[in-house]
């Protein structure tokens, strides 16, 4: 099996799996290529559905012959997208179209909900100023990273979308604000490197990893993210985060696995649900240790879950932290300090 191909199948694997894993990057391929075949590309034999179009330099979208099902258009300098050109392959499932010259205004007209089957769109690394749309329903993993996006379309109908990458865009929160409303199936939405001064409202319930690092957040409304009915992974590290902007019970969610509050201006160490397994609040201004921020009570049955523990850039030393934190971080791997 050449590597192309073993790529795919990892890849495949990884989402029958339920964990996401993001495969951006190029390959070499090797071995003979199907005839079924743009000529400038390499469909491999042993999986000849896969079309890889990587790094030729390629200012337009070659001929995709029918049975192709996964399209990889990375690395070249293509500018536009003619309204035709998936016409032969509109059970297409993924279009990979990383590190381009794409403009929205070059993007012909409804050239991906035509695309009724498809599951991954990724133009990563592009000049797109707004979000792609119209788009499928059977949209699952949708990545727009690393462009100029200040506008979101709505997302509205795309019952399936699940992983959402916005990252490294000139979003703010307004503009979020209003596009993911009614989206059920959405687990995944990382919005760090943006331009967000405040958390955004109407995100779905349904989401288990949000990523808002290096924005500008400065305030946490009350009971934020109460409404989340199972998010396990947060990141709000490198924004403006300080005591007066968190409200006492604002990261205490029991669904928490994982809190990232570091590079940030807190103080005092939030108070979070014994459920927390890695809390990372390097680099802050805190000044005391207080064990009731991990545990309410102290007991043989009534302890912290955390396991890593980041307090180094801090001002607390080991001399200042209390004897009874370690009953209540039993059961902890790591605890960095200065």
């Amino acid at each position: 099996m050449n590597l192309g191909v073993f790529t795919l199948l990892l890849a495949l694997i990884g989402g029958a799996s339920g964990q996401y894993y993001d495969y951006d990057f190029s390959l070499p391929i090797y071995g003979l290529s199907s005839p079924n075949c743009a000529p400038e590309c390499n469909c491999p034999e042993s999986y000849p559905s896969a079309m890889y179009c990587d790094e030729l330099k390629l200012k337009s979208v070659p001929m995709v012959p029918p049975g192709i099902k996964y399209l990889y258009l990375r690395n070249n300098q293509i500018d536009h997208i003619d309204e035709k050109a998936f016409e032969n392959v509109t059970d297409l499932q993924w279009l990979i179209l990383d590190h381009n010259l794409l403009e929205n205004s070059k993007i012909k007209g409804r050239i991906f909900s035509k695309l009724k089957q498809l599951k991954k769109l990724h133009i990563n690394h592009n000049n797109l100023t707004e979000s792609v749309g119209p788009l499928p329903k059977s949209l699952v993993d949708l990545q727009l990273t690393h462009n100029k996006i200040q506008k979101l379309g709505s997302f509205d109908g795309l019952v399936n979308l699940t992983f959402v990458h916005l990252q490294h865009n000139q979003l703010k929160e307004d503009t979020v604000s209003a596009a993911f409303k009614g989206l059920k199936s959405l687990e995944y939405l990382d919005l760090s490197y943006n331009q967000m001064a405040k958390l955004p409202s109407g995100l779905p319930a349904s989401l288990l990893t949000l990523y808002l690092d290096n924005n500008k957040i400065s305030n946490i409304p009350d009971e934020y993210f109460k409404r989340f009915n199972g998010l396990q992974y947060l990141r709000l590290s490198h924004n403006e985060l300080a005591d007066s902007g968190v409200p006492g019970n604002s990261f205490n969610v029991s669904s928490l696995l994982e809190l990232d509050l570091s590079y940030n201006k807190l103080k005092n160490i939030p108070t979070v649900n014994e459920n927390l397994e890695n809390y990372y609040l390097e680099v802050n201004e805190l000044e005391k240790f207080e064990v009731k921020s991990f545990c309410k009570i102290l007991g043989p049955l009534s302890y912290s879950k955390i396991k890593h523990l980041r307090l180094d850039g801090n001002r607390l030393t080991h001399t200042s932290l209390p004897p009874d934190m370690y009953e209540c971080l039993r059961v902890a791997n790591e605890i960095t300090v200065n």
